[in-house]
């Protein structure tokens, strides 16, 4: 797996306490694209959080962690697992209702809010009031947000998935025509021609700066194998799950 060295974006914001809008709106808008091709190839994230959302070198966002992904959710199609982040799950998916990809649009709504208000929208620690919270409680926006962050985060934390933002059959494109995003050029946004906010002042490729020391700290453990049978010892029908390909396991005492 590639190494992201510029951190979570939640150890940001955990330092920063909240972004400005400009800020807000650049990740945002890559987070904006990157659901947009997920959802042309019918695949829906389903887990967008802080915790996922990684900064290259360069300061551009990476999502990562597809383990909740699931594939072939083309427009109108549904699922009905119950899955996801706690405080990021969506009103659809608590009312063990069917959803469909309008889901990752309430996330990127939850995500966009605690950056630019500095806290999630609905919170509690116990998660039965959370879910309730969620599936009941207004929003509440800070006096500072613009009208335009406002309306933003108004239509994708919409509780009816299909009056969402994003939740109708233009899907991204909904969200992308909306006016916060009126200064962004998307074809800039695909190719990375924006620069980010802010930019990792990392010195190597394998920089630890930006990640937090419960991580950093811990003791590297390699598990070793069971066995260090190498493909040599295989039988001739199990070889040909191997083409082309020979290893030796290297045993270390």
């Amino acid at each position: 797996m590639e190494y992201a060295n510029g951190g979570e974006l939640f150890f940001h914001l955990s330092r920063e306490r909240v972004f400005t809008e400009e800020r807000a709106r650049f990740y945002g808008a890559e987070i904006v694209s990157a659901l947009e091709y997920l959802h042309s190839r019918d695949v829906v994230y389903r887990d967008i959080k802080l915790e996922n959302l990684m900064l290259d070198k360069d300061g551009h966002i990476k999502i990562t962690d597809f383990g909740l992904c699931k594939e072939g959710i083309s427009d109108g199609a549904t699922m009905k697992t119950f899955c996801g982040t706690p405080e990021y799950l969506a009103p659809e998916v608590l009312e063990d209702n069917d959803y469909g990809r309008a889901v990752d649009w309430w996330g990127l709504g939850v995500v966009m809010y605690e950056m630019m208000c500095g806290r999630l929208p609905f919170y509690n620690q116990d998660h039965e009031r959370l879910f309730e919270l969620i599936l009941m409680e207004e929003i509440r926006f800070p006096r500072t947000l613009s009208p335009e962050a406002k309306s933003l985060l108004a239509g994708l934390l919409k509780k009816d998935p299909k009056q969402r933002l994003g939740g109708g059959p233009s899907d991204a494109k909904e969200v992308m025509e909306h006016r916060f995003f009126l200064s962004i050029n998307w074809q800039d946004v695909v190719q990375k021609k924006l620069p980010p906010p802010f930019k990792p002042q990392v010195t190597s490729e394998v920089d630890t700066r930006y990640f937090d020391d419960e991580f950093t700290a811990q003791s590297i453990t390699i598990t070793p194998p069971d066995r260090y049978d190498s493909l040599g010892s295989l039988d001739l029908d199990q070889r040909t799950h191997f083409p082309q390909f020979s290893y030796s396991a290297s045993i270390r005492e």
